[in-house]
């Protein structure tokens, strides 16, 4: 996982992610403070990277997306409520994740990427990804 250094995601002033203390912390029973996200990787045994602060490249790269989900979604519709908001963000996320062919993804959709990823290291999942698609299952 690579997200920005925001305090969402690891704690401010950290200079990186704290996982591979998280899990030397928890292998030795030892007690110790952790940021919620940060714990709850270390808890399912995901990768925490962080990116570079105030870098253009990956700043551009949210910027993009956050621009692409606000003319989508904030811009176009008016919401009765904010669960009407939630469940037409999580629909679009998902017709996104299942249809957009993104360029650093070597023209994949996210979907497609993840489930040639599966196919090469099947270990690294805990569940088919090849099952978690949207609409019926039958």
């Amino acid at each position: 996982m690579l997200p920005d250094n925001g305090i969402q995601f690891t704690t401010p002033g950290a200079g990186g992610s704290a996982v591979p203390l998280i899990r030397e912390a928890m292998a030795n029973g030892e007690f110790f403070r952790a940021h919620a996200f940060e714990y709850a990787c270390a808890m399912n045994d995901i990768d925490h990277r962080t990116t570079k602060a105030k870098h253009p490249w990956t700043n551009g790269q949210v910027e993009q997306l956050k621009r692409t989900i606000k003319d989508a979604i904030v811009k176009r519709f008016y919401y009765e409520s904010h669960d009407q908001l939630r469940r037409y963000l999580a629909d679009f996320i998902t017709s996104y994740n299942f249809a957009r062919r993104l360029k650093t993804l070597g023209g994949l959709t996210p979907y497609e990427f993840i489930c040639k990823r599966w196919m090469i290291e099947p270990d690294r999942f805990k569940l088919d990804p090849t099952h978690q698609t949207p609409g019926l299952n039958i």
